[in-house]
């Protein structure tokens, strides 16, 4: 556990002028209030609030932040009350630990209208401050590290399925990915070990296998954008196991069908750079057709930019290479965290309550008010969270989003009116199939066009 000094410490050392005062006070409040309780592993209770300010610290979030993940459990775990950390915190803390205190006293594992009220006021309870959520991220990744403590099975299966439905796809749409990817990789252990397991054997014999290749090409890649004027660094790793499984689920292909588990990522200093390293990797390697992708032009719902390229490398083993700037980076990394955490430090980084992740949160909220009944609301969030939108790709790399269920015939027509009524087939990643073909996230779509081609009756069923 991390001690006093060091959590302080650490928050300094980002922010010279952090309340240091308040952090202390806060840390020594919380294990007071917590006194004797424990955990499940047998440790004291307060340290879970204190590795919970540790992890937000890592995204370096400010001081409120770090105090309230300190106290998030105080008035629901203890005799402390809301007046009391208003008179001794503050306001605005006192806000914040209320707002995780609600969050923590929802119950997300049944499908039916409490759970569904349960969802709504989740969000209510985070809108008005995304630090809320992340707190609550933060709260929810440091007991799935421990959730293995817990000796009810029943219960830890109920606590991972929750965490893969609700909060890891939340995580995913302000942009952490990492905070998702753990998550998820947790989570998966407990609700499918076997699939985990298989998984995680496959990838053992696959970098035996492949040796030193990770380092090697990464290397490679380095000395040669070097040789080439750019400056970059190259970090290479392997897939994690539930991004592996979800890729099997979601292409119906076999452990054994899976190359491309190797992913490579290439940071340089800006924008321009990313285009032209992308012109120097497909200029030396062989790259896989219908692969490339520009996040940059076109960014995703959550702020993520990339260009994204599959290239062939040694053994005829495909790596993804992504390709971002180090901005782009952090906030592929940190989403709305690294928003939060620059805001006040880089003029380019966009106010936080105007970014796109942090809309889609206050959209959600605003639909609270428009009628309608609470499990209506829960499965149209669901929907936002998983299968609101599915990305596809010109031949040319031009992204083009399309609603969940969205046929070949309808991308055609999302192009252009004209290309979809002279629209005489489609190939789809260089496969030719029918207009009511259902697309899927990352196809590559070529709609072959005929002259005298005019729309047909029977398009209808199809569009």
């Amino acid at each position: 556990m991390m001690r006093q000094y060091e959590l302080v410490d650490r928050v300094v050392s980002y922010d010279p002028v952090a309340n240091e005062d308040l952090l202390n006070r806060a840390y020594v409040y919380a294990t007071q209030k917590h006194g004797d309780q424990k955990r499940a592993s047998g440790d004291p209770y307060y340290s879970h609030p204190v590795e919970v300010a540790g992890i937000l610290t890592d995204l370096h979030l400010d001081t409120a932040s770090i105090a309230t993940a300190l106290l998030h459990d105080t008035i629901e775990d203890t005799d402390a009350t809301f007046g009391e950390i208003e008179k001794i915190f503050g306001k605005e803390i006192a806000d914040m630990v209320n707002g995780v205190t609600k969050m923590s006293l929802l119950e997300l594992s049944s499908a039916d209208a409490a759970q569904a009220e349960n969802f709504r006021k989740l969000l209510l309870a985070t809108a008005s401050d995304v630090r809320i959520l992340l707190v609550k991220l933060a709260d929810r990744l440091h007991n799935m590290r421990t959730l293995h403590f817990i000796s009810s099975e029943k219960k830890r299966r109920r606590i991972a399925q929750e965490t893969l439905d609700i909060y890891a796809p939340l995580a995913g749409r302000i942009g952490m990915q990492n905070f998702r990817e753990e998550l998820e990789d947790l989570a998966f252990a407990e609700v499918n070990i076997e699939g985990r397991d298989l998984i995680n054997e496959r990838l053992s014999e696959l970098k035996q296998d492949s040796g030193d290749m990770l380092e090697a090409i990464a290397y490679e890649f380095s000395a040669l954008l070097g040789e080439n004027g750019i400056k970059a660094h190259v970090h290479g790793r392997q897939k994690r196991p539930f991004s592996i499984w979800r890729k099997m689920q979601n292409k119906s292909i076999s452990l054994e069908q899976l190359s491309d588990v190797f992913g490579y990522r290439v940071v340089v200093a800006d924008e321009a750079a990313c285009y032209q390293a992308l012109g120097v990797l497909h200029r030396n390697f062989s790259y896989v057709p219908g692969r490339y992708k520009d996040y940059i032009s076109t960014p995703k719902l959550n702020g993520y930019q990339s260009l994204h390229t599959t290239v062939i490398g040694p053994n005829q083993q495909r790596v993804e290479v992504q390709i971002r700037t180090e901005q782009m980076h952090e906030i592929a990394e940190k989403g709305v965290a690294a928003h939060w955490a620059y805001k006040d430090k880089q003029e380019d980084y966009p106010d936080i309550a105007k970014i796109e992740p942090f809309n889609w949160l206050q959209d959600m909220v605003a639909q609270l008010k428009n009628g309608g009944t609470a499990e209506e609301f829960l499965e149209n969030t669901k929907l936002e969270l998983f299968n609101d939108q599915v990305f596809c790709f010109t031949p040319k790399g031009r992204l083009i989003a399309m609603p969940r269920g969205a046929t070949a015939l309808d991308f055609a027509y999302a192009v252009h009116t004209e290309i979809g009524n002279s629209c005489i087939g489609v190939r789809i990643n260089g496969l030719k199939l029918p207009f009511r073909t259902m697309l899927k996230n990352g196809d590559e779509i070529e709609i072959v066009r005929g002259e005298d081609q005019l729309p047909s009756e029977s398009w209808l069923n199809h569009v």
